[in-house]
């Protein structure tokens, strides 16, 4: 026998699994009923099962990712793109041509169109407009009165959007108009998609009716905003300006339908989660005074007998901490879909071309493998020494790669001097007839807050 003669055995290379099965699903339904009925609970609990789970959703088969480092590959790898049942629920919000839900050379000229409004160095012109907006937020509030915290949060983080954005006058109107319609749009989306049943959506139907209105009442709102930009003849250096000026591929105009979508994702999305955040930052206000109280310390230590300002904000550790552990427990997109471009590989287990794969930030976030005392409200984790025990993408609530939210910064900012001006002005209490148990949609926020102000 000749050494030639002698080959090496070709490495064995692991069969990819089939994801287990989750449980407790229904025929025609599937675990849909389980997403409508306990949606938070069902997804915290597939990690159970493993970092890969199948579902079925009517007649669809989707695979849900329960481990943070599989929805960091998920959302960094280009075998994957937005796409799925998610997003094909939101069309009919954010249409198809719009930065959230467009792929490949699309969406990158869409990122360099809108990236420069919220480039580092830029954010700081906002600064005096998240002041203004901050105080007058805490200026509207009585001694003793009852605060709507629903109306109120979507007032500011409207006219925020609206003013540094968009350069729009008359938004508190138009705040009120996106409460109420986003409240039921974001509602009937997500039960659009955890329940495929579409002939039925298209019936005459009093829920279907109502969903219909508000879905219309938003296009028209945006419409409005693109109309008086245009009669009025300026062009301020602001987003909407950039997207009206903004050239295709080939160097001609962009379409109608692209402005209108690309306003459609700054402002509805954008003030929906950003609502949604402050909601439930005030309600970790009324239920941590203790962490309120530290806020106020904070502040006053950093400001003195002036306003909390905007150039306060980086040095506002413990504030800035309070608004990531907020998000971590409530993060205000809690569900997110994937589709697999061709067939491929995660974790090990075989992902079929096609593919939609589901994960909630909240099951991630609240993961008592990657959190000690998990459910428990613990800004202080996020301090340098301990936030390292954290593991990688256990906390992305921008997401990241280049699907994540190029407004990461600005939001921060306003979050942050929003939570320093109401500390330090106001304690909080929940009153008679508040709920703040959570409302599920495509977003989390409270079902009614309602505090009492009381001044500090």
């Amino acid at each position: 026998m000749t050494v030639e003669s002698v080959k090496p055995e070709a490495p064995t290379v692991p069969e990819l699994r089939e994801p287990p099965l989750a449980g407790g699903g229904v025929p025609l339904l599937g675990h849909g009923w389980k997403l409508v009925r306990d949606p938070l609970a069902f997804m915290a609990q597939l990690r159970d099962h493993g970092d890969v789970v199948r579902l079925r959703l009517g007649p669809k088969t989707v695979y849900a990712v329960t481990a943070p480092a599989l929805t960091g590959a998920l959302a960094l790898s280009p075998d994957f793109k937005i796409d799925g049942p998610l997003w094909e629920s939101l069309e009919g919000l954010l249409g198809k041509e719009g930065v959230a839900t467009a792929n490949g050379p699309t969406h990158r000229r869409q990122r360099r169109t809108i990236q420069p409004a919220f480039r580092l160095d830029v954010i700081p012109e906002y600064g005096p407009i998240m002041e203004e907006e901050a105080r007058a937020l805490a200026d509207r509030w009585e001694s003793g009165a009852t605060v709507d915290c629903t109306a109120e949060s979507f007032r500011v983080a409207v006219r925020i959007a609206a003013r540094c954005l968009l350069r729009g006058d008359f938004m508190d109107e138009r705040a009120e108009r996106l409460c109420v319609a986003l409240a039921t749009v974001f509602r009937g989306m997500y039960r659009r998609m955890v329940v495929p049943a579409g002939p039925l959506y298209r019936l005459p139907l009093p829920a279907n009716r109502k969903f219909n209105r508000a879905l219309a009442d938003l296009h028209l709102l945006v419409d409005e905003i693109i109309a008086e930009r245009r009669a009025s003849g300026q062009k301020p250096d602001d987003l909407l300006t950039a997207l009206l000026e903004a050239k295709n591929e080939n160097g001609e105009p962009i379409g109608e339908q692209e402005i209108h979508d690309q306003v459609v994702a700054i402002l509805t999305p954008g003030s929906e989660t950003v609502a949604s955040t402050i909601m439930w930052i005030l309600q970790v206000l009324a239920e941590h005074p203790e962490h309120a109280d530290r806020v106020r310390a904070e502040v006053e230590s950093v400001a003195g007998d002036r306003p909390v300002a905007f150039g306060d904000v980086r040095q506002l550790t413990h504030t800035n901490n309070v608004v990531v552990e907020a998000m971590r427990l409530r993060p205000a997109v809690w569900i997110l879909t994937r589709r697999a471009v061709s067939e491929t590989e995660l974790g090990g287990y075989r992902i079929p071309a096609g593919a939609d794969i589901v994960y909630s930030p909240y099951a991630i976030q609240r993961d008592p493998r990657s959190y000690e005392q998990h459910a428990r409200f613990d800004p202080d984790r996020w301090l340098p020494e301990r936030s390292k025990e954290v593991p990688k993408y256990a906390m992305s609530p921008f997401s990241v790669g280049n699907r994540k939210c190029p407004s990461d910064h600005f939001s921060m900012a306003q979050l942050s001097l929003i939570t320093a001006t109401v500390a330090s002005r106001w304690r909080f209490e929940q009153v008679s007839g508040s709920n703040d148990a959570t409302r599920v949609g495509i977003t989390l926020r409270p079902h009614r807050l309602l505090l009492k102000a009381v001044p500090r």
